[in-house]
């Protein structure tokens, strides 16, 4: 387990770290490589409001003080939005900060911090349904499972099916 587990805004600095990690398919890894994409549109919210706004946001996860990846929240529904919205949220740590309860940790705090933050009362994350490691940590943040969406994201040529996750404010943390 880490021994320092920390969100915070995002940095100029992280930008070029996310740049660098995140840049190509050994970064991301296989689950969330969706092609190169240009960094423009990160930098340009960045320098608009920080990446931190009332549509969603990203923070940094530092592990002791370091940055080692981001967590980010946008808007999900389930019916129309004006009365049925919720947060996605989506994760993404360097190589070297996985496998060692990072994750889970980041994620808590991303729950806890939404919970306090806005009125959502639910928020929800989805991922491969071949990535156990994403799906332990979600279940250890304390996520429930809800089912399976078949074929509902493309990515290396094909479409793959994604397990879905809530967390309701009710919910026992």
């Amino acid at each position: 387990m880490p021994d320092e587990i920390t969100l915070r805004p995002v940095t100029a600095e992280d930008l070029d770290l996310f740049d660098r990690e995140f840049g190509g398919p050994e970064g991301v890894g296989p689950h969330q490589w969706f092609g190169y994409r240009s960094t423009g549109v990160l930098r340009r919210r960045f320098a608009e409001n920080g990446l931190l706004g009332t549509d969603g946001g990203v923070l940094s996860v530092a592990e002791d003080g370091r940055t080692v990846g981001r967590v980010e929240w946008f808007p999900g529904s389930w019916g129309r939005p004006e009365t049925s919205s919720c947060w996605t949220l989506a994760i993404g740590l360097i190589p070297a900060a996985r496998g060692r309860g990072t994750g889970t940790l980041a994620q808590r705090l991303l729950a806890d911090y939404l919970f306090a933050h806005t009125r959502t009362d639910r928020l929800q994350a989805w991922t491969d349904h071949t990535n156990l490691a994403e799906q332990r940590a979600l279940e250890k943040a304390g996520f429930t499972r809800e089912g399976v969406l078949r074929s509902a994201q493309w990515r290396d040529g094909r479409w793959h099916d994604q397990v879905i996750y809530s967390l309701l404010r009710t919910d026992p943390r």
